[in-house]
């Protein structure tokens, strides 16, 4: 018998040898173990706009105050820093749970516990062998590593209910505060909850007494390891425990800057799971404020009950910079985007691009060109008309832009090339995707693409910024979880020359203080700007800019049917959607300091007053001379108290029936009446310079 048992131990040893020798720490660690969420701000890096991933922000030990360490020890495993990394009775009491079907998972130490959840190779079932391998890795790593360094894994891995894992983002779950300022009541109280996260997270009642008992468990438990003193004990509270956060349900805009944020991350070589896992801190352009300046325009201009088809996109963006600031994509109930994604036909906003082409290749702002209507193009099978069919004669850029002439500008692009115009375009931020198939239509210039607000926006502050276009973004920063610091740095693009853009601007500042655009006029400072109305109003814009701001707001329908709103009408790009820029930039430039546009050549212009215009110049298209505009009075040194005229009137009228040219294609959007705007261009599959397009006021 001696020998047998002899024999036995020697073999037991020799076994245990071999285990010893094969069982390796793991050179891996589990994902779920060391992955760290992203947390997304907004632009100030304080404001968190979403979280993504899993909820943990790791710390080092220093940073989890002494009081912290001392209660989940002495609530864990008070032979912490004393055993060899496992407790032989707590191991035989589980071991013998585990052969009797108890299934109660204990006696586990801090080292085992974290070898559990850390390293890669070791599940959660509850065996023999599964045991045996964590005894000899801990026994292994409490021969390889310090306890200190043991211990700041397991706070970090540890989950501890409320969707939070490791210390830090328990502090935050349960008490709002950071690991470094917990008290010893509420580091006792995280130590209570380790045992049963899902009891302890949100305890009331039967579950609230229990929570106490543990609670007072542990520091009675403190007292004994001699961590704090009874005195100290004795003045503990148990804890006030802050409310439960619902979990981040993004929807309407927050649901789209994330997309947003995320998107330009993949772009930029960041994978979702570096998102997810990466313990990233990314800081986006938005604005908070003026992203709710931007809901405010919107509601505070529409009334309520605007129809739901009624779609409203907003964008503006940092000329200087490129930066998405702000926008409005729509109610918080719609599952589209209205500022992004959806894209419509530009119309007359698309008019600047070739008036910045045309002075960037040897055109002048007194350069004429044929406003009369209608005009016959080379190639076009019919004539372009004006609307209502009024002829201006030859003039200038300055009153074309102005008056948002078409056939002029038709001859301007016959002049000076699409193909120039549409390179000018893509320069300043549209793709070539979504220009192509029409740079070849003599009505290009009319607006016949379709654009997103963010798009157009971000053209117009190629203005601004002097004819250089920064490339629009959404992302500020992105530090790592290791705090290396990587700042966006934008592209940029030469649009136009610096000249080019000052006169283009300088005729786009006529349009909003004498055109098409005056119900977007800021009294305290200058603004340039363009308005667009669609053919049937299918879709209406007001684009426009100061030298810090430049913002695109259009309206349409997500049916492509006429925009009109109760008690307004059928809209047009000087109406409501000037309103809303105006509603909003005077918000966002409250307080902001007044900037001037740079001076525009000399052509004679300079020196133009409204009485020295010619009487027959109208801030319409609709007929009236300016000096009975009812949103105009500074004609007789007078100022409106309201931009609404007591009779409202268009900015820019409807098409006519024009008999040259058939109303099947007198219509820009006449072969995507039932296609919503999406993503993919809201327009024709097929234009031709026959269509003067929807860019006619």
């Amino acid at each position: 018998m001696a020998i047998a048992f002899g024999a036995g131990i020697l073999a037991m040893v020799g076994l245990f040898g071999i285990a010893w020798a094969m069982t390796p720490i793991p050179d891996s660690t589990q994902k779920e173990a060391t992955a760290q969420g992203s947390v997304i701000y907004y632009r100030d890096g304080k404001s968190v706009l979403a979280k993504q991933g899993v909820n943990r922000k790791n710390v080092k030990l220093g940073q989890v105050p002494a009081h912290v360490r001392d209660a989940v020890i002495a609530a864990e495993n008070r032979s912490f820093y004393s055993d060899g990394g496992v407790s032989l009775k707590g191991t035989a009491r589980a071991v013998w749970s585990t052969v009797t079907g108890q299934q109660l998972q204990g006696g586990s130490t801090i080292t085992q516990q974290m070898v559990r959840n850390y390293y890669s190779g070791l599940s959660q079932e509850r065996s023999i062998t599964r045991k045996f391998k964590e005894i000899l890795i801990s026994i292994k790593v409490d021969q390889s590593k310090s306890k200190d360094w043991v211990l700041e894994q397991y706070l970090n891995t540890i989950y501890f209910g409320r969707g939070a894992n490791g210390v830090q983002a328990a502090a935050q779950a349960y008490f709002g505060k950071n690991v470094e300022d917990l008290t010893v009541a509420e580091g006792a109280y995280l130590a209570a909850v380790i045992q049963q996260p899902s009891r302890f997270a949100d305890p009331k009642a039967a579950d609230l007494d229990a929570a106490r008992t543990r609670w007072k468990a542990i520091v009675d438990a403190m007292v004994q390891t001699r961590a704090i003193t009874a005195q100290d004990a004795a003045k503990q509270v148990f804890p006030a425990l802050k409310k439960p956060r619902a979990a981040f349900a993004l929807k309407g805009q927050d649901q789209v800057m994330v997309d947003r944020v995320r998107e330009e991350l993949n772009a930029r070589g960041y994978t979702d799971e570096v998102i997810d896992n990466g313990g990233l801190k990314i800081v986006t352009t938005f604005d908070k404020n003026l992203m709710g300046a931007a809901e405010r325009a919107v509601k505070s201009v529409l009334p309520e009950s605007t129809s739901k088809k009624v779609r409203t996109g907003l964008a503006a963006i940092d000329p200087a910079t490129g930066e998405v600031v702000a926008f409005y994509g729509g109610r918080k109930d719609q599952s589209w985007d209205n500022a992004f994604s959806a894209k419509v036909q530009a119309g007359s906003t698309f008019k600047p691009y070739t008036l910045a082409t045309a002075l960037d290749n040897g055109f002048d702002l007194s350069t004429t060109v044929n406003g009369n209507s209608p005009i016959s193009v080379r190639g076009a099978s019919q004539a372009i008309p004006n609307d209502s069919g009024r002829s201006y004669g030859y003039i200038d850029l300055v009153r074309a832009t102005q008056n948002s002439v078409n056939t002029a500008f038709v001859d301007l692009g016959q002049k000076v090339g699409l193909d120039k115009v549409a390179k000018v375009a893509e320069a300043a931020g549209i793709p070539a995707s979504q220009l192509d198939q029409h740079k070849i239509a003599a009505s290009f210039p009319l607006g016949v693409a379709s654009v997103s607000a963010v798009q157009n926006a971000s053209g117009f502050a190629s203005f601004a910024n002097g004819g250089v276009h920064m490339e629009t973004h959404v992302i500020k920063s992105v530090t790592d979880a290791n705090g290396k610091k990587s700042v966006i740095k934008p592209k940029s693009t030469t649009v136009v020359g610096k000249q080019a853009a000052a006169d283009a601007i300088y005729a786009m500042e006529q349009v909003v203080k004498y055109g098409t655009g005056t119900g977007a006029r800021l009294y305290d400072r200058p603004v340039a700007g363009k308005t667009g109305t669609t053919d049937s109003s299918g879709a209406v814009w007001f684009n426009g800019f100061t030298p810090q701001l430049a913002t695109a707001v259009n309206m349409f329908r997500d049916d492509n049917k006429t925009v009109e709103v109760p008690g307004y009408g059928v809209q047009f790009g000087g109406q409501l959607p000037a309103r809303i820029w105006k509603a909003f930039m005077t918000e966002a430039l409250e307080g902001k300091p007044v900037e001037e546009f740079p001076e525009p050549s000399d052509y004679g212009y300079s020196q133009w007053d409204e009485q020295e215009m010619p009487g027959d110049d109208r801030g319409f298209d609709n007929g009236y001379d300016r000096r009975d505009n009812p949103w105009n009075n500074e004609w007789s040194g007078e100022r409106l108290d309201s931009d609404e005229p007591s009779t409202p009137q268009p900015d820019e009228t409807s098409t006519p029936q024009n008999p040259v040219i058939p109303e099947e294609t007198d219509r820009g959007d006449a072969d995507n009446s039932e296609a919503p705007p999406s993503e993919a261009p809201a327009e024709p599959d097929q234009l031709d310079d026959t269509s003067h397009g929807p860019g006619n006021r």
